[in-house]
């Protein structure tokens, strides 16, 4: 399978399509496994220049309350002040500071993500993975990429030692983002 290169008539503006988008996470449990969750409400928008990438912009909206690891209990406890304290921090934002093109079809996207109230600048590498339109006459373009943190750093810090040594929950965050985003009627 060829990579796609990235048309310059993809240009325009963009609304991320949540049904069709994942926004998700990993991190180690109990030093043994992955657990593996997501986000399922969010909204966000950009505006993408395939000719000069650097003009490309991006703003992600993330409904903290609706994190999903297929597990109730442990959701309830993410949601608590022990993690994301939701009740006082409900969103989740990222907004990008800069946009740079590393390879034929892969961006560096940096930009301040903030969780409970902290700000702070992450970068994430991002794969152009094709465009089409759909059934709709809805123009479609998509984007792969991830990013590892350290929850700390965002004052996320609750965890537990474990008896034979280590913790309950990693430190190190995987953030994955598979992206469909529409372009918008005035782009077009």
């Amino acid at each position: 399978m060829s990579t796609p290169s990235v048309p310059a008539n993809l240009t325009g503006t963009y609304t991320i399509d949540p049904a069709h988008t994942r926004i998700g996470f990993v991190a180690r449990h109990a030093m043994v496994t992955k657990v593996r969750g997501s986000f399922d409400e969010f909204e966000g928008s950009g505006y993408f220049d395939a000719k000069s990438p650097g003009n490309s912009k991006i703003k992600l909206v993330i409904k903290a309350a609706s994190i999903d690891t297929r597990n109730a209990d442990r959701d309830a406890h993410l949601r608590s002040n022990d993690f994301f304290d939701m009740d006082a921090y409900p969103e989740i934002t990222f907004t990008s500071t800069k946009v740079e093109q590393t390879g034929e079809v892969l961006y560096r996207v940096t930009g301040d993500i903030t969780i409970k109230g902290v700000t702070r600048s992450v970068a994430v590498d991002f794969e152009y993975t094709g465009a089409a339109v759909d059934p709709y006459g809805n123009q479609r373009i998509g984007f792969e990429g991830s990013t590892s943190i350290n929850r700390k750093d965002w004052g996320v810090n609750w965890n537990a030692a474990l008896e034979a040594g280590g913790v309950l929950v990693s430190e190190n965050v995987t953030l994955e983002f598979e992206v469909s985003a529409i372009r918008t009627a005035e782009s077009s």
